[in-house]
């Protein structure tokens, strides 16, 4: 089953992040409410059982071009160690792009900092194409 995520269940979430950067510092609890009362972004969440094993968030950027329509930004992707290679990360992105989609967005982007070819494949087979734009990053440290 997915579904969004609440404000009851961010420490299952954060526990679910070691999954995707192992040794990140927790944050504070007046983040986390910040972060699950901004309007437009939503954290979904795949469950086996009552445990959350996978998860993404997308977030609906307004925007002026393309007729005012907006777009999905997805970031996040995570599936717990025990339970990958069985379509969880697929099955959550998915239904990101649906609600996007549902939401009148025009497009949806996902970056990855993965530098392993087989993470690429995966977003490939997810329907995203890697070589249609380049993303630039930069960090404050």
């Amino acid at each position: 089953m997915i579904r969004d995520l609440g404000i009851d269940e961010a420490d299952a979430l954060v526990d679910l992040y070691q999954h995707l950067n192992a040794g990140d510092a927790p944050p504070p609890p007046e983040a986390v409410h910040v972060v699950f009362a901004h309007p437009g972004l939503r954290h979904f969440g795949l469950f086996d059982g009552d445990r959350l094993v996978a998860s993404c968030n997308l977030a609906v950027i307004p925007n002026l071009t393309r007729g005012g329509r907006s777009y999905g930004v997805i970031e996040n992707v995570v599936t717990h160690a025990d339970h990958r290679g069985r379509g969880h990360g697929q099955a959550v992105i998915r239904h990101a792009i649906e609600q996007a989609w549902e939401v009148g967005c025009y497009k949806v982007v996902l970056t990855t900092s993965r530098k392993d070819p087989a993470v690429w494949a995966f977003y490939e087979r997810c329907g995203f194409d890697g070589g249609n734009k380049r993303a630039f990053v930069i960090r404050k440290l």
